[in-house]
């Protein structure tokens, strides 16, 4: 028995080294198969690795390309926006300075086509959006305090009437133009924070020939032009801060750091304007561009305020001085006029400069003295520029105006009126027409037939006459008359009126200051006294490109008179509160007795006894008997 145990024991000793012998080499193969299966992962990985790496390159590399590629795009498409700024400062014979500040931008596109612009640049993308969805063709708009003197200040560049002005142009394809002009004015007012809202059918009119597009095209429909003004809208900060957001640099940098409100409300006459149209790039118009031109036109009284002294400066009027141009303009310069002052006796101006510019300007020829902000020298070694005039004597007379014009009412009391437009013509053998645009609420209701126009005592008849009769609550009136100006004459122009009632809703909450008439409008051809450049070109100032001139022997001038302060009937507005005041007092009194009346309770008192019985009763209860 023993010999089979050790057996069996020897066995089991057997089995169990070669199980144990089994598991390692499973082991051992596991391990290797792990060290395999680690390795051609690893090399699964590298090639991986190198693949993506790969991948990155080609996509490093097709990007790099693309953004050179979009960078070139993007250059070519830029090299297509312009931009330019300039400032004009002309001293008046009246002792007052004339600052016009101009910003042109340029994008060049075929609106011709309909093509939409989806990249902007240097034009602003709010007013980029207006032109595409409301299909606008040309847009000019203003915002005016005070009233240009004309003859004391002579022509401005740019014309605009007291208030605001609003006059757009419309591609031939729009449908509905009254639905598109209510939106525009509504998204316009919201831009510039304007109370463009408060233009309706009541104020809006449809001139037939006194505003005619100022860009490319000849278009005669008059139904897709609009006109409007509010000759009572107030222009404040809040008008000139959204105006300058539209400049590609803004506040910042260039001429519009010279834009200080406290100046420039601080001041006889302010106005900024906002024109958009569509220009030739050459004379074979081979190209065209979108053209947005913002005006800023000021008139400050130094004479006054200077203690009897002309002499100005750039820190006198804006109290800032120059330091850079606009980074993004191609041209910023300044321009001084320097007519009057040929030979430097009547005033010197600093820092000197030796380039000079010779322009005609409204039928005058004018001399510049031009200081270009994009070259380093002109700034000096202060890095600031700081104009300076010191004058030595007075100046020479002022050229009077060719044109000009005057309105008034006349008349007594609040039923019947007179309107009274003098037109003057002063050059001393030339006649020529003017287009008279006369735009009157609907509460001012003309008798056309009394309607005259006197020239020098004589009857003068218009050759061209365009009368729109108004109705009530809808719209205004619209009269356009071509006449006929004598020379060195004095036209008027007069219409009688009645004056309407209106409902009590209808009063403005100041209704005893008054109601306004918008300015009357006239444009006209002016004999030239030199020849007009007809060469339109880039290389011309701003100010004397604006309106483009077609002839040598004239040039355009749009002149606006003084707005009208109407009074209208107008009820008494204190006797409702008289009213009030005795009704309540009457039904306060007669309420508060009735209702006493009604709720008062009266008891019957027994008539009081004599003295001597009431003693007694006293005495009766205080020795407990019953009184009597």
């Amino acid at each position: 028995m023993a010999p089979l145990k050790w057996a069996w024991a020897a066995v089991f000793i057997w089995l169990f080294f070669s199980l144990i012998l089994t598991c390692k080499c499973d082991d051992v193969e596991n391990s290797n198969e792990s060290d395999r299966g680690d390795e051609v992962d690893q090399h699964v990985e590298e090639s991986s690795n190198e693949e993506v790496q790969a991948e990155h390159e080609t996509d490093a590399a097709f990007k790099d390309n693309n953004a050179d590629s979009g960078m070139n795009d993007i250059k070519s498409f830029t090299t297509k926006d312009h931009f330019q700024e300039e400032l004009v400062i002309r001293p008046l014979h009246s002792g007052d300075i004339y600052a016009s500040f101009q910003f042109r931008t340029q994008l060049e596109t075929d609106f011709l086509q309909g093509k939409k612009v989806s990249h902007y640049r240097l034009f602003p993308k709010s007013l980029g959006q207006v032109l595409s969805k409301f299909s606008v063709r040309e847009l000019h708009i203003s915002f005016t305090q005070g009233y240009w003197r004309t003859m004391q200040w002579g022509q401005p560049f740019i014309p605009a009437p007291p208030g605001a002005e609003l006059w757009v142009w419309f591609h031939n394809t729009v449908l509905d133009v009254d639905e598109n002009w209510k939106e525009l004015t509504n998204v316009l007012s919201g831009i510039f924070c304007a109370s463009l809202n408060f233009i309706d059918s009541t104020n809006t009119v449809e001139p037939s020939a006194s505003f005619k597009p100022l860009g490319l095209g000849n278009v005669t429909d008059h139904r897709f032009l609009r006109y409007a003004t509010l000759p009572r809208e107030i222009v404040c900060t809040e008008n000139l801060t959204p105006w300058k957001k539209l400049l590609p640099c803004g506040s910042k940098a260039g001429l519009a750091v010279l834009m200080k409100s406290e100046k420039l409300f601080h001041s006889s006459f302010h106005s900024e304007a906002v024109h958009i149209r569509p220009i030739c790039k050459d004379r074979q118009c081979s190209d065209t561009a979108w053209e947005l031109r913002q005006t800023l036109s000021v008139v400050f009284d130094l004479y006054t305020s200077g203690q009897g002294k002309k002499d100005w400066s750039l820190f006198k009027m804006f109290s800032r001085t120059l330091t850079e141009a606009c980074p993004l303009a191609s041209s910023s310069k300044i321009y001084v006029d320097v007519t009057d002052n040929p030979e430097g006796e009547l005033f010197d101006l600093s820092p000197a400069t030796p380039t000079f510019d010779t322009s005609v300007v409204l039928g005058d020829r004018r001399t510049y003295a031009v200081y270009d902000l994009t070259k380093a020298e002109t700034f000096g070694q202060l890095r600031s520029l700081n104009l300076l005039m010191r004058w030595k004597g007075e100046g020479g007379d002022m050229l009077r105006p060719m044109l000009h014009a005057e309105r008034y009412v006349a008349g007594f009391g609040l039923q019947n009126g007179e309107i009274h437009t003098l037109i003057y013509n002063n050059h001393p053998y030339r006649a020529f027409p003017v287009l008279l645009l006369e735009s009157v609420p609907w509460y001012l209701r003309l008798y056309i037939h009394t309607l005259t126009i006197t020239s020098k005592s004589r009857e003068n008849k218009p050759s061209y006459i365009h009368y729109q009769p108004s109705k009530d609550r809808l719209r205004p009136h619209l009269l356009e008359m071509l006449v006929q100006l004598p020379p060195h004459s004095v036209t008027e122009v007069t219409v009688q009126f009645e004056r309407a009632l209106l409902k009590w809703t209808e009063y403005t909450p100041d209704p005893n200051h008054g109601f306004y008439v918008g300015s009357s409008v006239i444009s006209a051809l002016v004999p030239s006294v030199v020849a007009m450049d007809i060469n339109s070109t880039q290389e011309r100032p701003l100010f004397s490109s604006f309106f483009h001139t077609k002839e040598e022997s004239s040039y355009f001038v749009r002149v606006y008179t003084e707005p009208l302060l109407v009074n209208l009937p107008t009820p008494d507005f204190s006797m409702p509160y008289n009213v009030i005041c005795l009704t309540c007092t009457v039904v306060a009194v007669a309420y508060g007795s009735f209702y006493n009346l009604l709720t008062r309770t009266f008891q019957v008192e027994e008539s009081s006894l004599p003295l001597a019985k009431r003693l007694a009763n006293v005495i009766r209860r205080i020795r407990g008997v019953p009184p009597l």
